[in-house]
């Protein structure tokens, strides 16, 4: 089987979308990419360009896309609304399925994804978290497993995107689920990952401002957010996300070992060259997630591929995608109740800390 190649389609033509479309189009070998669907004109024109002529053929419809012969995996790129709708839809045609993380905005709409890909284990379904699939981020999980810091004991990271003026970052807050959803996902997803994904929580708290978008508040979101999770086993994930960076992306993590500590992308790059002029040396920095993430990217295209050909197991549990998202939601509550928030043992909440 490993020398066939994954027919694959595409539900979304937006931003990270058209990346998806042409990772699997055009550097996936095993993969090739036989549809995408978008409800968006815009985004179909684009298609009509981009993917029509090698092949692709086009769906207004999602619903009708899943019908295609032959076609027998997903990637979902679209609006985050419709993530679990459409994983679910697809898992029931009988389709592998890469979904963009989150796989919703709550735990309990992602709980069903869990569920229904659970009836059909033959099937790989997986949320994709790229900073797993990055080679720095990697190479820091092997030193931490080889015991070369120690035991990890503090977990630091941060996803500080761009300041955009537009107002791009109001608008979609009406869809995102907040800041902590939409931006810290991916770095609860990296404390889970480092810090094993049975870890228990015990408590939760966070605090936000809206030093630069005020009308954020009107979707019960902020642009800068500090998040802290307690866990039970006595480690602790420090949480910050930002919409306003003035120099561009800068994504951060430290993890704190007993040992020493491991540091990945502490002094963002673009590349190697630094600028010496009269106001200095100074160096430019990736403007965007996917600047920074992209090869990580078709890390992960690649190898979701080879696992539903290969019948190989996928590197991230699905399981672990709710967790983060229920971790998530529990500090955009944290953030805009302004009251810190335990867990028992067993997961549940509690009006007070268990001593």
């Amino acid at each position: 089987m490993s020398a066939q190649r994954l027919k694959i389609g595409c539900a979304g033509l937006g931003r990270m979308g058209k990346r998806h479309a042409l990772n699997f189009l055009e550097r996936t070998p095993r993969a090739e990419l036989v549809a995408a669907s978008s409800p968006d004109p815009v985004e179909l024109e684009w298609a009509r360009a981009h993917l029509e002529p090698f092949g692709v053929r086009l769906y207004q419809n999602y619903d009708d896309m899943l019908k295609q012969e032959g076609m027998v995996a997903v990637v979902i790129a679209s609006a985050t609304a419709v993530h679990a709708e459409q994983a679910i839809k697809a898992i029931a045609a009988d389709k592998h399925v890469l979904c963009e993380k989150p796989l919703s905005t709550n735990a309990e709409v992602s709980q069903s994804v869990v569920d229904a890909a659970a009836k059909k284990p033959h099937l790989k379904v997986m949320c994709g978290f790229s900073r797993r699939f990055d080679i720095s981020y990697r190479d820091a999980f092997a030193k931490m497993q080889a015991g070369q810091v120690g035991t990890a004991s503090v977990f630091r990271s941060q996803t500080c995107d761009k300041l955009d003026p537009s107002g791009f970052f109001v608008a979609y807050a009406e869809f995102s689920g907040g800041i902590f959803v939409d931006c810290s996902i991916h770095d609860i997803d990296l404390a889970l990952w480092f810090f094993g994904a049975n870890s228990r929580v015990k408590s939760i708290s966070a605090v936000g401002n809206t030093a630069v978008e005020p009308d954020l508040r009107k979707y019960n979101d902020r642009d800068n957010a500090v998040g802290l999770v307690e866990f039970w086993d006595g480690r602790i994930a420090f949480l910050y996300a930002s919409r306003m960076m003035a120099a561009g992306q800068e994504d951060v993590t430290e993890i704190i070992g007993t040992k020493g500590k491991l540091a990945i992308n502490t002094q963002p790059a673009m590349n190697h060259v630094n600028v010496y002029d009269a106001g200095g040396i100074h160096r430019e920095i990736p403007q965007t997630y996917y600047d920074r993430f992209e090869y990580a990217f078709v890390t992960e295209a690649n190898e979701f591929s080879a696992s539903c050909l290969d019948n190989t197991p996928l590197p991230l549990d699905l399981k672990s995608a709710v967790q983060a998202v229920q971790i998530a939601a529990t500090l955009q509550e944290s953030m805009i109740t302004q009251k810190k928030i335990f867990f028992d043992e067993g997961g549940d909440r509690t009006e007070l800390a268990c001593l």
